[in-house]
């Protein structure tokens, strides 16, 4: 099954795809990811990707597609995968084109009122990448990660202005992939506002009814 996850930050799309992963048995590919490996490396590329999410803006399409080719290169993926993050503009919906098959889009739809409450309430854990909510999943211990015991620490982008900023770069780049993918009869919009396994139940009915 080879899927594409779209919608808002904040609209849960990595939460949900670890749950379909396991389901499906196939890999959850995130550029988020594969930009926070390249930050951990201090390689050339990871710095300037660190400056660009902080400010809450988009990688280069070059840079991403790149790195995505190489994933999708993986003996991992020949049953399908999940791609969280990838394409957020037409023109990489165009070179996934060019790379795969699409089996179906999910579109996931969250308020941004609800988008902004989501993230600015975010912690994570650096070295696990495990995420929390100080409202709707908090740690055991306030601000500890419950396996490690590290402090959690909360990503510049998910602070109230970089929110902000990066629902404008959505609206204004990423969204027409909406209607890209509505247009070529792969998408499947699914309400992101009620519990994770609530919303997984009601995207796996759509994409059994899509697919098989």
């Amino acid at each position: 099954m080879k899927l594409v996850f779209l919608g808002p930050p904040g609209a849960g799309k990595g939460t949900i795809a670890a749950i379909a992963k396991d389901k499906y048995g196939i890999p959850h590919i995130s550029t988020g990811d594969l930009f926070r490996a390249a930050i951990k490396n201090e390689t050339a590329l990871g710095l300037k990707v660190k400056e660009i999410l902080a400010s809450g803006d988009l990688v280069p399409d070059s840079v991403t597609i790149e790195m995505v080719r190489e994933r999708l290169a993986c003996d991992d993926c020949r049953k399908g995968f999940i791609l969280d993050g990838f394409p957020r503009t037409v023109p990489q919906a165009d070179a996934l084109a060019q790379m795969t098959g699409l089996d179906a889009v999910v579109n996931f739809q969250l308020s941004r009122a609800e988008v902004v409450r989501r993230l600015s309430g975010r912690r994570m854990c650096k070295s696990t990448g495990r995420i929390y909510h100080l409202v709707y999943n908090p740690p055991k211990v306030d601000g500890i990660d419950d396996e490690t015991g590290e402090p959690l620490y909360q990503r510049p982008d998910d602070q109230e202005d970089a929110i902000l900023n990066r629902l404008s770069v959505y609206e204004k780049s990423t969204e027409p992939l909406i209607q890209y993918y509505r247009e070529k009869g792969l998408l499947s919009d699914i309400d992101a506002s009620s519990s994770p396994s609530d919303v997984f139940e009601g995207m796996d009915k759509v994409l059994k009814n899509r697919i098989h």
